[in-house]
């Protein structure tokens, strides 16, 4: 008999930890997005750690600004930001208050509202693919940037929720490189703060870092 997920709320000192802690225990967790049509849950099976200041790869690393003032606030709230001028992508503020730490949730299988999540991913080819990578995670759960410092540890009327869900085994975490992340100086990311579910379908692909050409 399968157990069902633990479905408790994740208390706020669950994020108030150093980010290399959270992020591999974030794995098998489940995030509940409301929506007016109903709920979409995820459970979380890829992550990545940014660690604020100590961190070129994150947006904290140069400082407070107006896009990712929600960083440097308290745990426990998600930080949504537009790129490429198409695409939100989600991350859970994390450590103490100023640091600035935070673990953007990658790749997840959406295990409630999926017939939800299906009319927003047209382009999946099946469920695995729903929320198979940060951007398609937020578009599958309706996120962006007006749920930006929205408090997932917060009360019931929250439109996002952390729930304990089913955390993963040591042995069926796997880490490595960040996806598309300069290093230090480099061209390849030297912190191996990827952290993912060994064989599930629904990780996304890695993709190295690929330097932009500079124009003649």
């Amino acid at each position: 008999m399968i157990t069902p997920p633990d479905r408790t709320p994740l208390p706020r000192e669950f994020l108030d930890r150093p980010v290399l802690e959270v992020a591999p225990d974030l794995l098998g967790r489940l995030l509940v997005r409301t929506t007016p049509d109903g709920p979409i849950t995820v459970r979380l099976t890829e992550v990545e750690a940014y660690d604020g200041p100590n961190d070129p790869g994150s947006h904290a690393f140069r400082g407070r600004t107006a896009r990712n003032d929600v960083m440097f606030g308290p745990p426990g709230h998600a930080y949504v930001y537009f790129t490429y001028g198409m695409w939100h992508c989600m991350n859970l503020v994390c450590g103490p208050e100023g640091r600035a730490s935070g673990v953007l949730l990658r790749a997840g299988e959406i295990v409630e509202g999926a017939e939800l999540a299906r009319k927003r991913r047209l382009s999946a080819r099946n469920d695995r693919e729903l929320a198979k990578g940060p951007a398609r995670l937020a578009t599958a759960l309706d996120i962006d940037r007006s749920l930006d410092g929205t408090d997932v540890c917060g009360p019931a009327a929250s439109p996002l929720h952390l729930l304990t869900g089913t955390p993963v085994p040591s042995d069926q975490v796997r880490n490595g490189p960040r996806t598309g992340v300069a290093g230090d100086g480099g061209d390849g990311d030297v912190h191996p703060w990827r952290y993912w579910v060994d064989g599930d379908p629904t990780v996304s692909p890695y993709r190295p870092h690929a330097p932009r050409r500079r124009s003649r």
